[in-house]
């Protein structure tokens, strides 16, 4: 498969995920309420540590978990990891191959503590060192660029997530993602007129906050490896604190900002890059205001909670960053220096 059709594949992956996969997810949260789980420890490396992000965010608002990532290198170089006996000690990983990753999670499961892997390959190591496994299933994904893989591991944490509730309606809400990513993606003759016109940038800032600041974190990672574009990300917040000063004429601030809590903050902050400092501004929203003073608005669907809209956001992100690339004349199946499989120690 290409990117794009990797890209176009998501609605089916996700789709697959929620039908088949809900009792696994189930048996997991059993163990976890067995346990009397007090925090969560996630370790994953790139794309994978984007959709840890989301997860600290989500299972931390919705749940009340406090959630950390993990310094892998403490468990694998340093040899000294911390106690995790009342923790839920979570490997993410497409592969599920990385050393380091491995290695935080069998310590977890020396220590005592409940473990889980969200990977696409059942038989990986990452998946033998764990008690629960939650199979992504997105079948092959040959890009180096993650894409499917991402939101697939985004829609396992979401799925975790109204595991640990009580309540009908967040699984009704899940229901709803493939339909509303697949009218994101009918974006994309909009997304790649859009790229045209920032096919010169070289360097930008990402912005995002509260779920979407793995959003923002992922979309830069993206620019990274497919347009080679060097791309900040930034809670909104943390960019006030120093990082605006940077700012000239015409700057390419992309930002994510759908409609929900942390959006109020957002609009002050979109007024003043397009309005008083000049910036070039590329914003997705489902939210007017937020499109209108943007120079290039991506309009994605209304009528999701906010807690989703990071399965959905990230959508016009990737074909951004895939049209961008082409632009440049990039091969975006096989980005330079990139293989899809990465171990780390």
């Amino acid at each position: 498969m290409s990117l794009r059709s990797e890209i176009l594949d998501q609605p089916a992956v996700l789709a697959r995920l929620l039908a088949t996969r809900m009792d696994d997810v189930r048996r997991m949260v059993q163990e976890v309420a067995r346990r009397d789980v007090e925090f969560v420890l996630i370790a994953a490396r790139g794309t994978s540590d984007n959709a840890g992000l989301f997860a600290k965010y989500l299972w931390g608002i919705e749940n009340h978990l406090p959630v950390a990532l993990a310094a892998p290198s403490m468990f694998s170089v340093y040899q000294s990891p911390p106690r995790l006996r009342r923790a839920l000690v979570v490997g993410i990983s497409q592969s599920g191959q990385s050393p380091d990753i491995v290695a935080v999670v069998q310590e977890g499961q020396r220590q005592g503590a409940a473990t889980l892997a969200i990977t696409d390959d059942p038989g990986s190591p990452l998946a033998q060192a764990a008690q629960h496994v939650i199979f992504t299933d997105t079948g092959t994904e040959r890009s180096v660029a993650a894409t499917k893989t991402y939101t697939a591991q985004l829609m396992a944490i979401a799925m975790i997530s109204v595991g640990l509730r009580e309540g009908s309606e967040g699984r009704r809400e899940l229901d709803a993602v493939p339909g509303l990513i697949s009218r994101a993606l009918d974006l994309e003759p909009v997304v790649e007129r859009a790229a045209a016109s920032f096919r010169e940038m070289t360097q930008s800032v990402v912005l995002g906050r509260g779920f979407n600041y793995a959003t923002a974190h992922e979309w830069s990672l993206k620019l990274k490896e497919l347009a080679y574009v060097m791309a900040a990300p930034y809670s909104s917040a943390d960019f006030l604190h120093g990082p605006v000063a940077m700012l000239d004429r015409g700057f390419p601030v992309l930002v994510v900002a759908p409609s929900g809590a942390v959006l109020p903050d957002l609009i002050p902050l979109l007024r003043e890059l397009a309005l008083s400092r000049g910036a070039s501004l590329l914003v997705i929203s489902n939210d007017r205001e937020a499109l209108q003073l943007a120079g290039t608005p991506l309009a994605i669907p209304v009528g999701m909670p906010e807690w989703l809209s990071p399965l959905v956001a990230i959508i016009p992100a990737q074909l951004f960053s895939m049209h961008m690339a082409a632009q440049k004349g990039l091969d975006v199946e096989h980005p330079r220096g990139l293989q899809k499989v990465t171990r780390t120690w």
